[in-house]
């Protein structure tokens, strides 16, 4: 096997929960709560309802279930359906570095994996970190978005390596896994340039469903291309350029999963700081008196989110949280930014669109230059009558820099997950996920989820 191959899978099959660290541990706790918040926030959209509809009834061994419903199915169809529901608010979190992307999409694939292999909390909490570290790795050295190509290309082998830890594959069958994971799932970036589509929230529930299938594929013995990452056609030659991973977690080196961001708003990751700052503008104007709202933001905040037509009518859900013209106005508007703000009455209101034609948005080459290590905004707003305002932010809340609290993530939890949970059992879900070290099988935090009758 070629050297990064090597390095992922002697990495996976070795890591213990013993070398995880306290932070790691609490960190992925909270990644997970937030993440199944997520997932309830989506369990009634139109993606997730197609996905469990098309997942088959499935009686026999394997088997994993589907959030929500709590039919069994096929584990792939699992891993797709329940990544669709965590994926599909787009509040789900996000790991920034060279490249970038939403690590907890992976969770759908890992949680399958789990009730396939009958694990334990604790091997779920192993599987997860693991799975994030190899996102992170990845995200480091590469940055996918430059070259065209989606993240599922980082969530494919992580979910690959997560699973595959789970369902106990040796050092042999975890490099076929990553291989064949790598090899077999390159996704093209038009899945999140112009108007987005359905697709743009299930693209790496498709990633994820594949790393999956990729482990049982290698742990019934088939065996993937030996040199899946630097040899000849190999994904360095043909994606990403080539590169050397940094060092792993562990050790008292640092976890990926501690440099994970939340995200505090319901919306793409890149529009946290500008909303906040929009919203702080919001207690000294008020949207009738603006005359131009200027937005200054860095390069690739600008490309994902206000650099195309589209941004400025948006006529899908996935084209508005990715509208940072459409995402001020309505924050400005109605004072807060929640998964209803992204409905259609809302986003099609032509009354907002002379407020988002007042809005401008630049890249601003310093702040350019100082991203990723920050994730500067200014906002300068000139009323009608001449009066000027500015605000600027560096971190958004839920950053690594400027976290949010357990009870922020709890609060987050409850939001999305009442209504289809119920108030009750939401709050038992959440304290079986705080106590997932003690957790002997996670079938029984899966029962949890369910929809409320």
């Amino acid at each position: 096997m070629d050297r990064t191959t090597e390095t992922f899978s002697r990495y996976a099959t070795s890591l213990r929960y013993g070398d995880l660290s306290p932070s790691a541990v609490k960190e992925a706790k909270r990644h997970i709560i937030d993440s199944l918040g997520c997932a309830m926030g989506g369990a009634t959209s139109e993606p997730a309802a197609i996905a469990r509809r098309l997942a088959p009834a499935w009686a026999g061994a394997p088997s994993a279930r589907l959030l929500g419903d709590g039919r069994a199915t096929t584990p792939e169809a699992a891993a797709f359906a329940n990544t669709a529901m965590i994926r599909f608010l787009d509040a789900n979190d996000t790991y920034i570095s060279r490249g970038s992307g939403h690590p907890s999409d992976m969770l759908g694939a890992i949680l399958a994996a789990a009730e396939l292999a009958g694990a334990s909390g604790t091997d779920f909490l192993l599987a997860t970190v693991l799975g994030y570290e190899v996102f992170g790795a990845l995200a480091d050295r590469v940055s996918l978005r430059e070259r065209g190509w989606d993240q599922g290309v980082f969530v494919a082998p992580a979910s690959a390596a997560g699973a595959g830890r789970l369902l106990g594959l040796s050092v042999r069958e975890m490099a076929d896994a990553i291989a064949l994971a790598v090899t077999a799932n390159v996704a093209t970036r038009q899945t999140r340039a112009g108007e987005l589509a359905m697709w743009k929230g299930c693209a790496t529930a498709a990633a994820a469903k594949a790393g999956l299938f990729a482990a049982q594929l290698a742990s019934g013995g088939m065996t993937g291309p030996t040199e899946a990452f630097e040899g000849r056609h190999g994904l360095c030659e043909q994606v990403t350029g080539p590169f050397e991973l940094g060092t792993l977690g562990g050790a008292g080196r640092p976890f990926a999963i501690v440099r994970t961001n939340f995200k505090f708003f319901a919306a793409e990751y890149h529009a946290q700081a500008p909303l906040a700052v929009v919203l702080a503008l919001r207690n000294k104007v008020r949207a009738e008196e603006i005359e131009t709202l200027d937005v200054q933001i860095y390069a690739m905040a600008h490309s994902e989110i206000a650099s195309e037509p589209a941004k400025w009518d948006p006529q899908t859900r996935e084209t508005a949280d990715h509208s940072l013209p459409y995402m001020l106005a309505v924050a400005l508007v109605d004072g807060r930014i929640t998964p209803a703000s992204f409905e259609p009455k809302r986003y099609l209101d032509p009354t907002l669109r002379p407020l988002m034609n007042r809005i401008r948005v630049a890249e601003n080459p310093e702040l350019t230059r100082r991203f990723p290590g920050e994730l500067p905004s200014q906002i300068d707003v000139t009323t009608r009558s001449g009066q000027r305002y500015t605000e600027r932010a560096e971190f958004p809340k839920g950053h690594a820099e400027n976290p949010m609290t357990d009870a922020d993530v709890e609060a987050k939890f409850r939001d999305l997950s009442e209504d289809v949970l119920g108030r009750i059992p939401a709050a038992g879900a959440l304290e079986a996920l705080w106590r997932l070290d003690e957790v002997s099988r996670i079938g029984a935090v899966v029962d949890l989820f369910t929809f409320k009758r």
